[in-house]
């Protein structure tokens, strides 16, 4: 008997694959699971604004504590709410170790992180959380590059490096150059709906 995949679930529920394997599944069954998944709902203003909060905190694998948080240093920027919380959630290092492509999901590059594979200014560090700033080096450290994970990454089998980093996949190295604007980031969401939750 076919299991569903918990990631499976949550991509159909959310709309989005959140893991490369998840493609196939949503594209198979593009409805949220259920037995009432196939059916059309109006969505209420209230429900649209906690389904986009949700794809966020999905995509950045975060707690609800962590998008609220990140939430309230965007909203002391000054600037575009919206554009300044993805910019602040693109700066975590986990995020970071997926973007440079050392990574194939945000879940096996929080797992690198907490293992301790990854120096930041050549020190470890094993938290996911951490914030990059423009100028900082992330690499993989050299007794983890020989795993077979790592030489996948150095062969560049994941995603093309967005053009805020600049990646040198075969030494596995990559350098925070600048804070990403909004199009350069690959996460799909209309966070206008986000800050409208928060700030209801």
């Amino acid at each position: 008997m076919n299991t569903p995949r918990p990631k499976a679930r949550l991509s159909r529920a959310l709309g989005i694959p959140l893991t490369p394997k998840c493609v196939q599944y949503l594209e198979r069954r593009p409805y949220p699971p259920g037995e009432h998944g196939r059916k059309r709902r109006k969505d209420s203003d209230y429900s649209t604004r906690l389904k986009e909060k949700q794809r966020l905190r999905a995509q950045y694998d975060i707690s609800e504590t962590q998008l609220r948080a990140a939430f309230d240093r965007a909203k002391r920027t000054g600037g575009k709410t919206g554009e300044a919380l993805i910019q602040d959630l693109e700066s975590r290092l986990d995020a970071t170790v997926l973007r440079a492509g050392f990574a194939r999901t945000i879940y096996q590059a929080r797992q690198f992180v907490t293992h301790q594979h990854v120096l930041v200014n050549g020190k470890r560090v094993d938290r996911p959380s951490y914030r990059l700033r423009p100028g900082d080096f992330i690499q993989i450290a050299a007794k983890s590059r020989a795993k077979e994970p790592f030489q996948v990454a150095a062969s560049g089998a994941h995603a093309e490096p967005p053009k805020y980093l600049e990646v040198r996949l075969a030494d596995l190295v990559a350098r925070y150059e600048r804070t990403p604007t909004r199009e350069e980031v690959p996460v799909v969401c209309a966070e206008q709906l986000v800050v409208e939750y928060y700030s209801r």
